[in-house]
């Protein structure tokens, strides 16, 4: 997980192309041989199956054809879609804004009963304060020079949070204790973020645990910043883009490195005494 953030959507491109070679091998064909039966160039056949094109759903069903293998050609082609689904470039989603990208979750929020959630670089935004939002998006909209709405969007983001108390969603946090030592908006701002946080803490249907900074952890190192939503989705922020996970392979990849992460972290009592020395040493 940790040598490509977009590693999970390359990978399901490459099983696409992986099944494509396959069927033009069962088949008996060459690339050459292939590529004239589909009136493409052999450099297109070479393209697709070493996954460096992704393959038009016509190309898709042509090479099926070719193959002799119509039958594979719609479920090939949805997975070939469920691949370009996985990576959404943030260019795409933020195309008029911020708020657009905050309201976008919104349905997913409500129907998510469990989120796990695991940040290693800002505090989760479900737990945020106003200031620190306020703060994070100022910074990405600064970064990718995108339409100046943060006050909007940061309103959502604040509204989103009512699941929190609504009674029916549980939440089970892991923040690394860097992310309580440094983030946007300034001390006084960051003070405010984590006095919420303890507060936060003490609902019955949040967990709070925090990874200690120390010099060894075993296998269970930081990784990207990632949320669970019940058993059925992950969700990873990149700076190039927002991966969208739900292949019941790689949710359990996710699961697992939780469930690692989540072994070393202290909670209770230990982990508001980090939170409370975080809080001390911008004073």
């Amino acid at each position: 997980m940790s040598a490509s953030p977009s590693s999970s959507a390359q990978a399901a491109r490459k099983a696409v192309a992986d099944r494509l070679r396959e069927l033009m091998l069962d088949a008996g064909l060459t690339g050459k041989q292939l590529a004239d039966r589909c009136g493409w160039t052999a450099a297109t056949t070479s393209r697709i199956i070493n996954a460096k094109t992704a393959p038009s759903d016509q190309q898709i069903r042509a090479w099926c054809t070719a193959c002799d293998a119509d039958g594979q050609a719609a479920d090939l082609i949805a997975r070939s879609r469920q691949a370009d689904a996985m990576f959404l470039e943030w260019r795409r989603m933020e195309r008029t804004g911020l708020r657009r990208a905050q309201e976008a979750v919104r349905p997913l929020y409500e129907r998510t009963r469990t989120f796990r959630v695991y940040a290693s670089w800002i505090v989760p935004g479900i737990v945020q304060t106003r200031a620190y939002t306020t703060a994070v998006l100022e910074a990405i909209r600064d970064r990718r020079n995108l339409v100046d709405d943060v006050e909007a969007a940061v309103a959502e983001r604040m509204d989103r949070q009512h699941v929190l108390h609504d009674g029916h969603h549980r939440f089970v946090l892991l923040i690394e204790e860097s992310v309580l030592r440094g983030g946007p908006g300034g001390a006084p701002v960051m003070a405010e973020q984590l006095r919420h946080l303890l507060a936060v803490s003490r609902l019955p249907n949040v967990s709070l645990g925090v990874l200690p900074t120390r010099p060894t952890r075993g296998g269970a190192w930081p990784v990207e910043s990632f949320w669970i939503y019940d058993q059925t989705q992950v969700n990873v922020e990149l700076v190039s883009g927002y991966l969208t996970i739900t292949q019941p392979s790689e949710i359990a990849m996710y699961e697992q490195v939780f469930g690692e992460l989540s072994q070393i972290a202290v909670r209770g009592a230990a982990a508001r005494e980090l939170i409370a020395s975080a809080i001390q040493a911008l004073l």
